[in-house]
């Protein structure tokens, strides 16, 4: 279940001395340097550049300030420079995977297939249902589905797209696909939301998350009709206005899906457009606190991503 819309400053921070963009040539999905303690147990699913960013007082500031483990992995398409913040430490993904669920059913099967109706009962809803409550009667698309999923964060939806692709452990190899050794899915909702720290299940990274959205988003792992379709799904997503919508500059388009779930959990996963900028940034920003009932606090992700504007 997603968070209700709070209003949070959307130019915080976009001040700040933007740093020297970084250089990068290398392709290689695998971490750049050593994880950290609490580290992702697999290489990364994004691409390493030579230098990255990696010493951020104002993002630990962030941690100390919200009282939260931060993850952040930011990426100029255009530039290749990076900034990373535990990037490599697995955080509970929640309904980030929605959007990886949609790309696995468009990804494996024809464009015919989003006109199938898909039939489910009273049993199957979850707790944060705001469309497939209203029909159940009837049943929807998949179509219908995938936007319900995507852009509501509807988790009857999310458990609906996930059994048409064959259950969690086929989002896993999905992923693996896209070249992500990292993100593993192992439940299906609520169980996800969770998020027990130190429990590996249903875990992903910042950098493995931001590379399978960029290959999902910008890259060649769905034919172009299928992208446009996720695309715009993860355009006009509803659970985002108050993170990484809320930090990047009136004017930007961004491509994003939302999670959150207990510990505080909030996550957002997004491609980023400059106005007048073909080439975009990553944005992958997760986050937990140390209690289950910790209070979720959305500016942290909004001001997280203002400082990675600022920054590349």
């Amino acid at each position: 279940m997603e968070s209700p819309r709070s209003p949070v400053g959307r130019r915080a921070f976009l001040g700040a001395l933007a740093l020297a963009p970084l250089t990068g040539c290398a392709k290689e999905r695998t971490p750049a340097a050593p994880p950290t303690a609490a580290a992702a147990d697999g290489p990364a699913a994004s691409p390493t550049f030579a230098a990255e960013r990696r010493d951020h007082p104002r993002l630990a500031e962030l941690e100390r300030r919200f009282d939260a483990r931060l993850g952040l992995f930011a990426l100029d398409t255009g530039t290749g420079s990076t900034i990373v913040h535990r990037a490599d430490e697995r955080f509970a993904f929640c309904s980030t995977f929605k959007g990886l669920a949609a790309a696995g059913v468009l990804a494996h099967n024809p464009p015919s297939h989003l006109d199938t109706v898909v039939r489910y009962t009273e049993a199957d809803l979850m707790k944060h249902a705001p469309l497939t409550s209203r029909h159940v009667d009837t049943g929807m698309t998949m179509r219908q589905l995938c936007d319900a999923a995507v852009r509501f964060s509807d988790g009857t939806a999310g458990n609906l797209l996930l059994r048409d692709l064959g259950g969690p452990a086929r989002l896993t190899a999905y992923v693996r696909g896209l070249g992500d050794r990292v993100t593993r899915m192992d439940r299906t909702e609520p169980a996800i939301t969770g998020a027990v720290p130190g429990d590996p299940r249903d875990t992903s990274s910042p950098r493995a998350l931001g590379g399978d959205y960029r290959e999902i988003v910008l890259g060649d792992a769905l034919p172009s009709g299928e992208r446009a379709f996720l695309r715009d799904l993860l355009t006009r997503g509803v659970t985002g206005d108050h993170r990484i919508r809320a930090g990047v500059p009136r004017g930007w388009t961004v491509a994003g899906k939302t999670g959150t779930g207990d510990y505080g959990t909030l996550n957002d996963i997004a491609i980023a457009w400059p106005p007048k900028r073909a080439a975009p940034l990553v944005i992958a920003i997760m986050s937990s606190k140390s209690t289950k009932d910790a209070e979720p606090d959305e500016a942290l992700l909004a001001e997280a991503a203002a400082y990675a504007v600022a920054t590349l």
